[in-house]
């Protein structure tokens, strides 16, 4: 039954249980992948709502996988309704999905109904990849809809970026992956920022999202198991410090020293690489993880012995392990895959600098899992160009 009417057209709440507001109260949605599980038990008990019945919600969501509040079958067909009308679960389409013959997944997500105030506009997408690894599944997840730092060297800045992705798009993008690991009854067991866009730059909605991808009652991805990349944001690297959950920090460093980095990523110019390492000290002092140094080789520009020895000083004056990516072509760029010999030469110039340095195995080669490919390409089609990028590469992280 509908509530009581008052004076003034106000409705007594005083013995309704069930009650959500008509949509002249809730001009939009709210959108379920922003909330941890306090606020959405808040946001519950705002509609005079039980909490159990947030709990509810949850566990169909997050336990079962079932985000369609018409299958969810211990909810009223009333509460199917209202929820249906005020809570928006996933807000995306799937544009393209590419699957690797090594297991490698990649998705282009597109939001046409517009996002939250927060985010990019109506019609922006972004990439996701889920790179399986033994018994790991880690999905590189898109903090922004392009890039603002515009390495030189990859297909995520070309255009530069525009915009922010709201913590529920940036959620929604591993619970993607969850719905299609379903089958095989797996699930994301790790997260990696290394998509699209600087983390740190768009702080607020990486917070968030991190702490509902952390939650106990929403994905329970442990901290040790999340790894936050940046370019170097010095102020938000010692507030990440502050943040009281055991993150990986991964800087992508690309070059030994100033001048070169600052050839490469344009962003170099805002912070001086010394106010980047101070940075990564403080936080290993503060949260006791060593950080990883990402470090893209790219062929005759900063894979050289010389390079190598530069990288080994730059390590001791920190507690690090460096993570060799060999660069893979991106079309109409102008750099190349490093040779194998020179590869294995630099990592063992850092190995016997005491360094722990891995080469990462790279991923998806015969799909477009490098950062900003496929978008790039979907991009070229919409405008008539041609923006093909050749295949790419995604590596794993070393995180224990």
């Amino acid at each position: 039954m509908p509530p009581k009417q008052q004076q003034g057209n106000q409705r007594d709440t005083s013995d309704v249980t069930n009650y959500m507001p008509e949509a002249s109260d809730v001009p939009t949605p709210i959108r379920f992948f922003g909330f941890d599980a306090a606020g959405f038990d808040a946001q519950m008990v705002s509609w005079n709502l039980p909490k159990f019945r947030a709990a509810q919600i949850r566990r169909w969501v997050y336990d079962k996988l079932v985000s369609e509040p018409a299958l969810m079958s211990n909810l009223s067909r009333k509460d199917q309704a209202d929820l249906a009308r005020h809570v928006a679960f996933q807000t995306s389409t799937i544009a393209t999905h590419q699957r690797s013959s090594d297991g490698t997944q990649k998705l282009l997500l597109t939001w046409e109904g517009g996002p939250a105030a927060s985010g990019p506009p109506a019609g922006a997408n972004a990439e996701t990849v889920m790179i399986p690894d033994g018994d790991r599944r880690t999905a590189c997840v898109s903090s922004q809809v392009g890039c603002p730092v515009g390495c030189k060297f990859c297909a995520s800045g070309i255009n530069g970026a525009k915009g922010n992705l709201a913590a529920d798009q940036i959620v929604e993008q591993v619970y993607r992956f969850n719905t299609i690991l379903q089958p095989r009854g797996e699930r994301i067991t790790n997260i990696v920022f290394m998509g699209m866009g600087e983390p740190l730059a768009n702080y607020a909605n990486l917070m968030q999202a991190i702490r509902v991808l952390h939650d106990p009652q929403c994905f329970n991805i442990g901290a040790r198991r999340i790894t936050v990349s940046t370019v170097g944001v010095p102020p938000k690297m010692r507030e990440l410090a502050h943040e009281d959950l055991p993150l990986n920090l991964a800087i992508s460093l690309h070059a030994p020293n100033e001048p070169l980095r600052k050839q490469l990523i344009p962003w170099a110019e805002h912070f001086a690489l010394e106010d980047i390492l101070d940075a990564a000290r403080y936080y290993f002092d503060k949260i006791g993880r060593e950080i990883t140094l990402e470090y893209i080789l790219l062929a005759g520009v900063n894979d050289q012995p010389d390079h190598a020895r530069q990288l080994v000083k730059l390590c001791r004056t920190l507690r690090a392990n460096v993570n060799l990516i060999r660069y893979n072509e991106v079309a109409g760029l102008p750099f190349g895959r490093p040779k194998g010999d020179d590869v294995v030469r630099f990592q063992e110039i850092l190995r016997d600098g005491a360094v722990n340095a891995h080469v990462r195995k790279s991923r998806g080669r015969d799909i477009d899992a490098a950062c900003g490919q496929l978008r790039r390409e979907k991009l070229g089609e919409s405008n008539g160009e041609t923006m093909a990028a050749t295949s790419g590469n995604v590596s794993l992280p070393v995180v224990s």
